[in-house]
């Protein structure tokens, strides 16, 4: 497996991780467990960096070698970097806006 295939496939599994994590987070926020749902995200946010970490080392790479190859599974690892940074990005706003309507919901029983 060339280097950028074994990269890619590396970007894929930690921010396949880091999303899932983020999505954990947000069930628990749902559920009130708000501990759960940090912790969640900061073991999400591990495995992000995992996989910046990994695309930072291919984008290197590959400008030192100058290649304009278009290889596809690249594409798709770029796509899951996104999109497990846009439910990073959901999962804080929803565990944030979850608290605030617990605490709402509280003051107003009282």
């Amino acid at each position: 497996m060339e280097n950028m295939e074994r990269i890619s496939i590396e970007i894929i599994s930690a921010v396949g991780t880091a999303r899932s994590l983020y999505i954990e987070a947000m069930r628990a926020a749902k559920k009130g467990d708000y501990h759960l749902a940090t912790k969640k995200i900061a073991e999400g946010d591990k495995s992000f960096q995992q996989g910046h970490q990994a695309h930072s080392e291919l984008v290197q790479t590959d400008v030192k070698k100058e290649s304009s190859e278009l290889n596809i599974l690249l594409v798709h690892a770029e796509d899951q970097l996104m999109s497990a940074e846009t439910f990073k990005i959901l999962a804080s706003e929803f565990v944030d806006l979850y608290q605030i309507m617990a605490t709402k919901a509280s003051i107003i029983s009282l």
